[in-house]
């Protein structure tokens, strides 16, 4: 057994090592996928986004011009709407990609944006417990705080059945801490430890954390519903 004991601790070394690199390229791997996805919005915004706004307005001045045929001005009315549908669906692609309001306005904003959206659309009571200030943290961690709250409403709205959903926001000193709260049917089973439930959704945005030093966890809340906690350090930078 003395013998097979520096080996065991030196496979354990390795399968250490193979969990950082493999974290780190993961961490790599999410920096080049935001970096793609944000390019690829600006692309749709600049290029197409502009040919579009051009389109209608000369559909506009077109359509002032068009002689009194009921024909005609149904076609030029179908045109338009047609056009505007376009319009709409190239926005929500932009949105899909990436939520500008990140850089532009801040997280606070693109935070407490999204959950009325989202209590909006699904008809749901949607609550959010932000600071009064914008968020003392990096760009990195406000882009993981996003994107994670994006993968718990998306999850909430599939599984949940919740009528209710409570998201906060602490930021201190050390840290920056993201809770949300639903009243749904709670989970089916224990989570298994480190598998966010078997979401693969929440499997990355918990890997994304785990690169930034931070966690992620999944809870039965105390009647029903489902507790998501993130925790994030701040860099000593940032202090």
């Amino acid at each position: 057994m003395s013998a097979s004991a520096p080996q065991e601790h030196l496979d354990q070394q390795q399968d250490a090592l193979r969990s950082a690199d493999l974290s780190e390229l993961l961490g790599h791997v999410h920096t080049c996928w935001d970096n793609e996805r944000r390019s690829l919005s600006r692309q749709l915004h600049d290029s197409l986004g502009s040919s579009l706004t051009a389109l209608t307005m000369h559909l506009g001045l077109l359509m002032q011009k068009l002689p009194a045929d009921q024909a005609l001005q149904d076609r030029a009315g179908h045109m338009k709407k047609l056009l505007n549908q376009i319009v709409e669906t190239n926005r929500q692609m932009q949105l899909k990609l990436w939520n500008d309001k990140l850089e532009f306005l801040g997280v606070r904003v693109a935070l407490d944006e999204l959950v009325t959206q989202f209590g909006e659309q699904r008809g749901i009571t949607a609550r959010c417990s932000l600071p009064e200030e914008e968020l003392n943290c990096p760009r990195s961690h406000g882009i993981v705080l996003l994107h994670t709250l994006e993968e718990a409403l998306r999850n909430i709205d599939a599984h949940a059945q919740a009528t209710e959903v409570d998201v906060i926001v602490d930021d201190n000193e050390d840290e920056v801490m993201l809770t949300v709260k639903d009243n749904g049917v709670g989970l089916s089973g224990p989570v298994p430890a480190g598998m966010s439930a078997g979401k693969f959704g929440l499997r990355m945005a918990r890997e994304r954390a785990a690169y930034l030093g931070g966690t992620l966890t999944l809870a039965a809340g105390p009647e029903r519903g489902v507790t998501l906690t993130m925790i994030l350090p701040k860099p000593a930078t940032t202090v």
